[in-house]
């Protein structure tokens, strides 16, 4: 694997799947595809849009997936708590005297107990998510969290998991969405660790980063990659279109607009990192 360009794609719901794949299509419309890197970390949303690139669908249909009401696949109302009080719970948590992986291990016990959808009819939508459900030809990492050891694991094309199975994990919100059995072990959301999991790509000389969300401490985790980061994160339009709850499925077309409105206008700043 080359070590010179990393795409890191993070977490932030519907509205993130949506506004990312409109950044990344206004960069290209503006002349810099940054959709051929030496590895794409993709947490949570990141995951769902790293594989939809994978698809091989131009960047311009998997745009019009997102910002056409008619073409965008039906999603389940939230099933769990809401986006909010699982922040909460993490600040909380976050107050507490406990090591990284104690903190996965009490939040992966509270998706455990949440009262959700079933894994099925969670899978199901994934499913339809993705154009393909083959792993890209290129290294995309999949982010996750066990629920019960409470450590990370990266599943790409040679974990022997299903893709399906690997962005569902990705993207299972604890307390929202059931968390996915892989295995003997079931397993949450990435974001579970960091919205990002910036520092997957350390070793990578150039590290271009599209976040919806970034948590408090996401300073400190890109202190190591200092003047090897850039960072496109929601502006004031992009974060006026994600609305109040970013796991809405109304948030898609106006993110994916303003996502793409956005790409174009950072494209020139981008692409002297990139370049």
């Amino acid at each position: 694997m080359g070590t010179e360009r990393a795409l890191v794609l993070g977490g932030g719901g519907l509205a993130g799947i949506a506004w990312q794949t409109g950044v990344l299509y206004g960069l290209a419309e503006a002349g810099l595809d940054v959709t051929g890197p030496d590895l794409m970390v993709g947490t949570s949303a990141g995951s769902a849009v790293g594989a939809q690139l994978g698809s091989g669908l131009a960047l311009s249909e998997l745009f019009e997936r997102q910002a056409d009401p008619t073409r965008q696949n039906a999603e389940l109302a939230s099933g769990g708590d809401s986006l909010e009080d699982l922040m909460q719970t993490m600040a909380e948590l976050d107050g507490e005297p406990l090591d990284p992986v104690e903190r996965h291990k009490r939040i992966g016990a509270l998706a455990l107990a949440a009262e959700t959808r079933t894994e099925p009819e969670r899978r199901a939508v994934i499913e339809a998510r993705l154009p393909s459900h083959a792993w890209p030809s290129w290294p995309l990492w999949v982010v996750a969290v066990d629920v019960h050891s409470g450590e990370h694991v990266v599943f790409d094309r040679d974990s022997g998991v299903d893709l399906v199975d690997a962005v569902a994990a990705s993207c299972a919100v604890p307390g929202v969405w059931p968390p996915v059995t892989i295995g003997p072990s079931r397993y949450m959301d990435g974001g579970a660790r960091t919205f990002t999991n910036v520092d997957l790509a350390r070793d990578h000389r150039r590290v271009l980063v599209i976040a919806p969300m970034v948590e408090p401490g996401f300073a400190g985790q890109l202190r190591e990659l200092t003047g090897r980061a850039k960072l496109i994160l929601p502006d004031a339009d992009s974060l006026a279109a994600f609305g109040t709850d970013v796991l809405d499925p109304a948030v898609r077309t106006p993110a994916a607009r303003a996502g793409r409105s956005q790409g174009q206008r950072v494209a020139g700043s981008a692409g002297s990192f990139w370049n």
